[in-house]
C-alpha cells in the first residue's frame, strides 16, 4: 500500500531508505481513486518512534491511505518538540467534524492508573464516543485496548505480578476469521505492559470474541460488533530493538527489570536480538484495513 503522508514528515526518509513505497501529496491527487482515510491517535511518547513503527505496517497492502495524527488537547507530550506536535499533528476539535474509514488508538505509558486517573481520560472517552458514528472501524493497540474494553465493555484491567515483556508465543483460535487469514498455526509478538485482561470477563460478554491467545499472555486479538472495534493487546508494531531500549532504559531507573523473554540470543543483553515478527505485523494490518475497512466503508464518507 502507498502510504500518503506529509512530505516533510521527518520518518518519510526513514521509510524510503527502508525501501518501503510512501506516497507525496502530488502523486496521490493525480490518482483518480478514493484513499482511505485512517487517522492515528497516538498517545506514546516518544511520538515519531510510534509513527515509523505503525507506518511500516501499514504501508504493506496495495490499498492507497491517508494518514492524519492526532494528539491529546488535554495533556501535550513532553517526551516530542512542540515544533514537530503543531506541524504534523492536529486535535480532536479539528477532525471532529470529519469522518474517517479507519482508526487507531496507541497505546500510553499509564496503565499503573486507574483509567480515570489519567489526565485525558474524559478527552478518550468523547473520542471513542465519536469514533462510534465516524469511523468505520477502529484498532486499539495495548493500553488503548485495555482502555477500549473498559469503557465500551466493562472489561477491568488487572495488575501482573510482574512486568510481561518479551516475544511471545500465540496462536489462532478462529482460523477463518478474516483478522487472522494468513497466520501461522503459531505467530510471535512482542508484549511490554504491567497489567492485563481476564479471559473470563471477555467470554462472559456476548459482544466480544477471542480470536487468537497465547497460554502465556492471554487473550491477543478480541473482536467486537463485527470489526466495528478491535482490540489487540500486544504491540506487534514494535521494531527489533524497542524492548531493548525500554529494558535498558529501566535499568538505567534502578528497576532492576527481567530480561525480556525469548528476545536476546542465550538472553544475552549484549546480542542484538532476533525480530521474528514483522510477517505477522504486516499480515495483520492488511488484514485489518482489507478485510474491515475497505471492504465494509462507504465510497462517500
Amino acid at each position: 500500500m502507498p502510504i500518503c503522508i506529509d512530505n516533510d514528515l521527518p520518518v518519510k526518509k526513514i521509510l524510503e531508505e527502508e525501501n518501503i513505497f510512501v506516497m507525496d501529496a502530488d502523486r496521490a491527487m493525480s490518482q483518480d481513486i478514493r484513499p482511505l482515510e485512517v487517522v492515528v491517535l497516538n498517545l506514546m511518547p516518544l511520538k515519531e518512534d510510534t509513527e515509523l513503527q505503525l507506518l511500516r505496517s501499514l504501508a504493506n497492502t496495495p490499498l492507497q491511505v491517508n494518514i492524519s495524527f492526532i494528539r491529546t488537547d488535554s495533556y501535550e507530550s513532553k517526551n516530542v518538540a512542540k515544533k514537530h506536535l503543531d506541524r504534523f499533528y492536529t486535535t480532536f476539535e479539528e477532525i471532529k467534524h470529519r469522518r474517517f474509514d479507519g482508526m487507531i488508538i496507541t497505546g500510553a505509558p499509564v496503565e499503573k492508573l486507574e483509567f480515570e486517573e489519567v489526565e485525558y481520560w474524559k478527552e478518550l472517552t468523547e473520542i471513542m464516543d465519536w469514533s462510534d458514528k465516524n469511523v468505520t472501524s477502529t484498532l486499539h493497540i495495548c493500553w488503548g485496548a485495555q482502555a477500549g474494553l473498559y469503557y465500551r465493555y466493562g472489561v477491568r484491567k488487572y495488575d501482573l505480578p510482574k512486568k510481561l515483556s518479551g516475544i511471545y508465543p500465540h496462536f489462532p483460535i478462529h482460523k477463518k476469521t478474516p483478522l487472522v487469514r494468513g497466520f501461522d498455526d503459531t505467530f510471535y509478538v512482542p508484549q511490554s505492559r504491567y497489567t492485563g485482561v481476564s479471559k473470563e470477563d471477555i467470554l462472559a460478554n456476548d459482544k466480544l470474541e477471542i480470536v487468537s491467545e497465547s497460554d502465556e499472555t492471554g487473550p491477543y486479538l478480541i473482536i467486537a460488533e463485527e470489526g466495528k472495534n478491535i482490540f489487540v493487546t500486544g504491540h506487534p508494531e514494535y521494531d527489533t530493538m524497542t524492548l531493548d531500549q525500554e529494558y535498558k532504559r529501566d535499568m538505567d531507573k534502578g528497576i532492576n527489570p527481567d530480561i525480556p523473554c525469548n528476545y536476546y540470543p542465550d538472553d544475552n543483553p549484549e546480542c542484538k536480538p532476533i525480530k521474528s515478527w514483522r510477517c505477522h505485523a504486516n499480515t495483520l494490518y492488511f488484514n485489518w484495513l482489507n478485510y474491515y475497512v475497505y471492504q465494509i466503508t462507504p465510497y462517500l464518507l
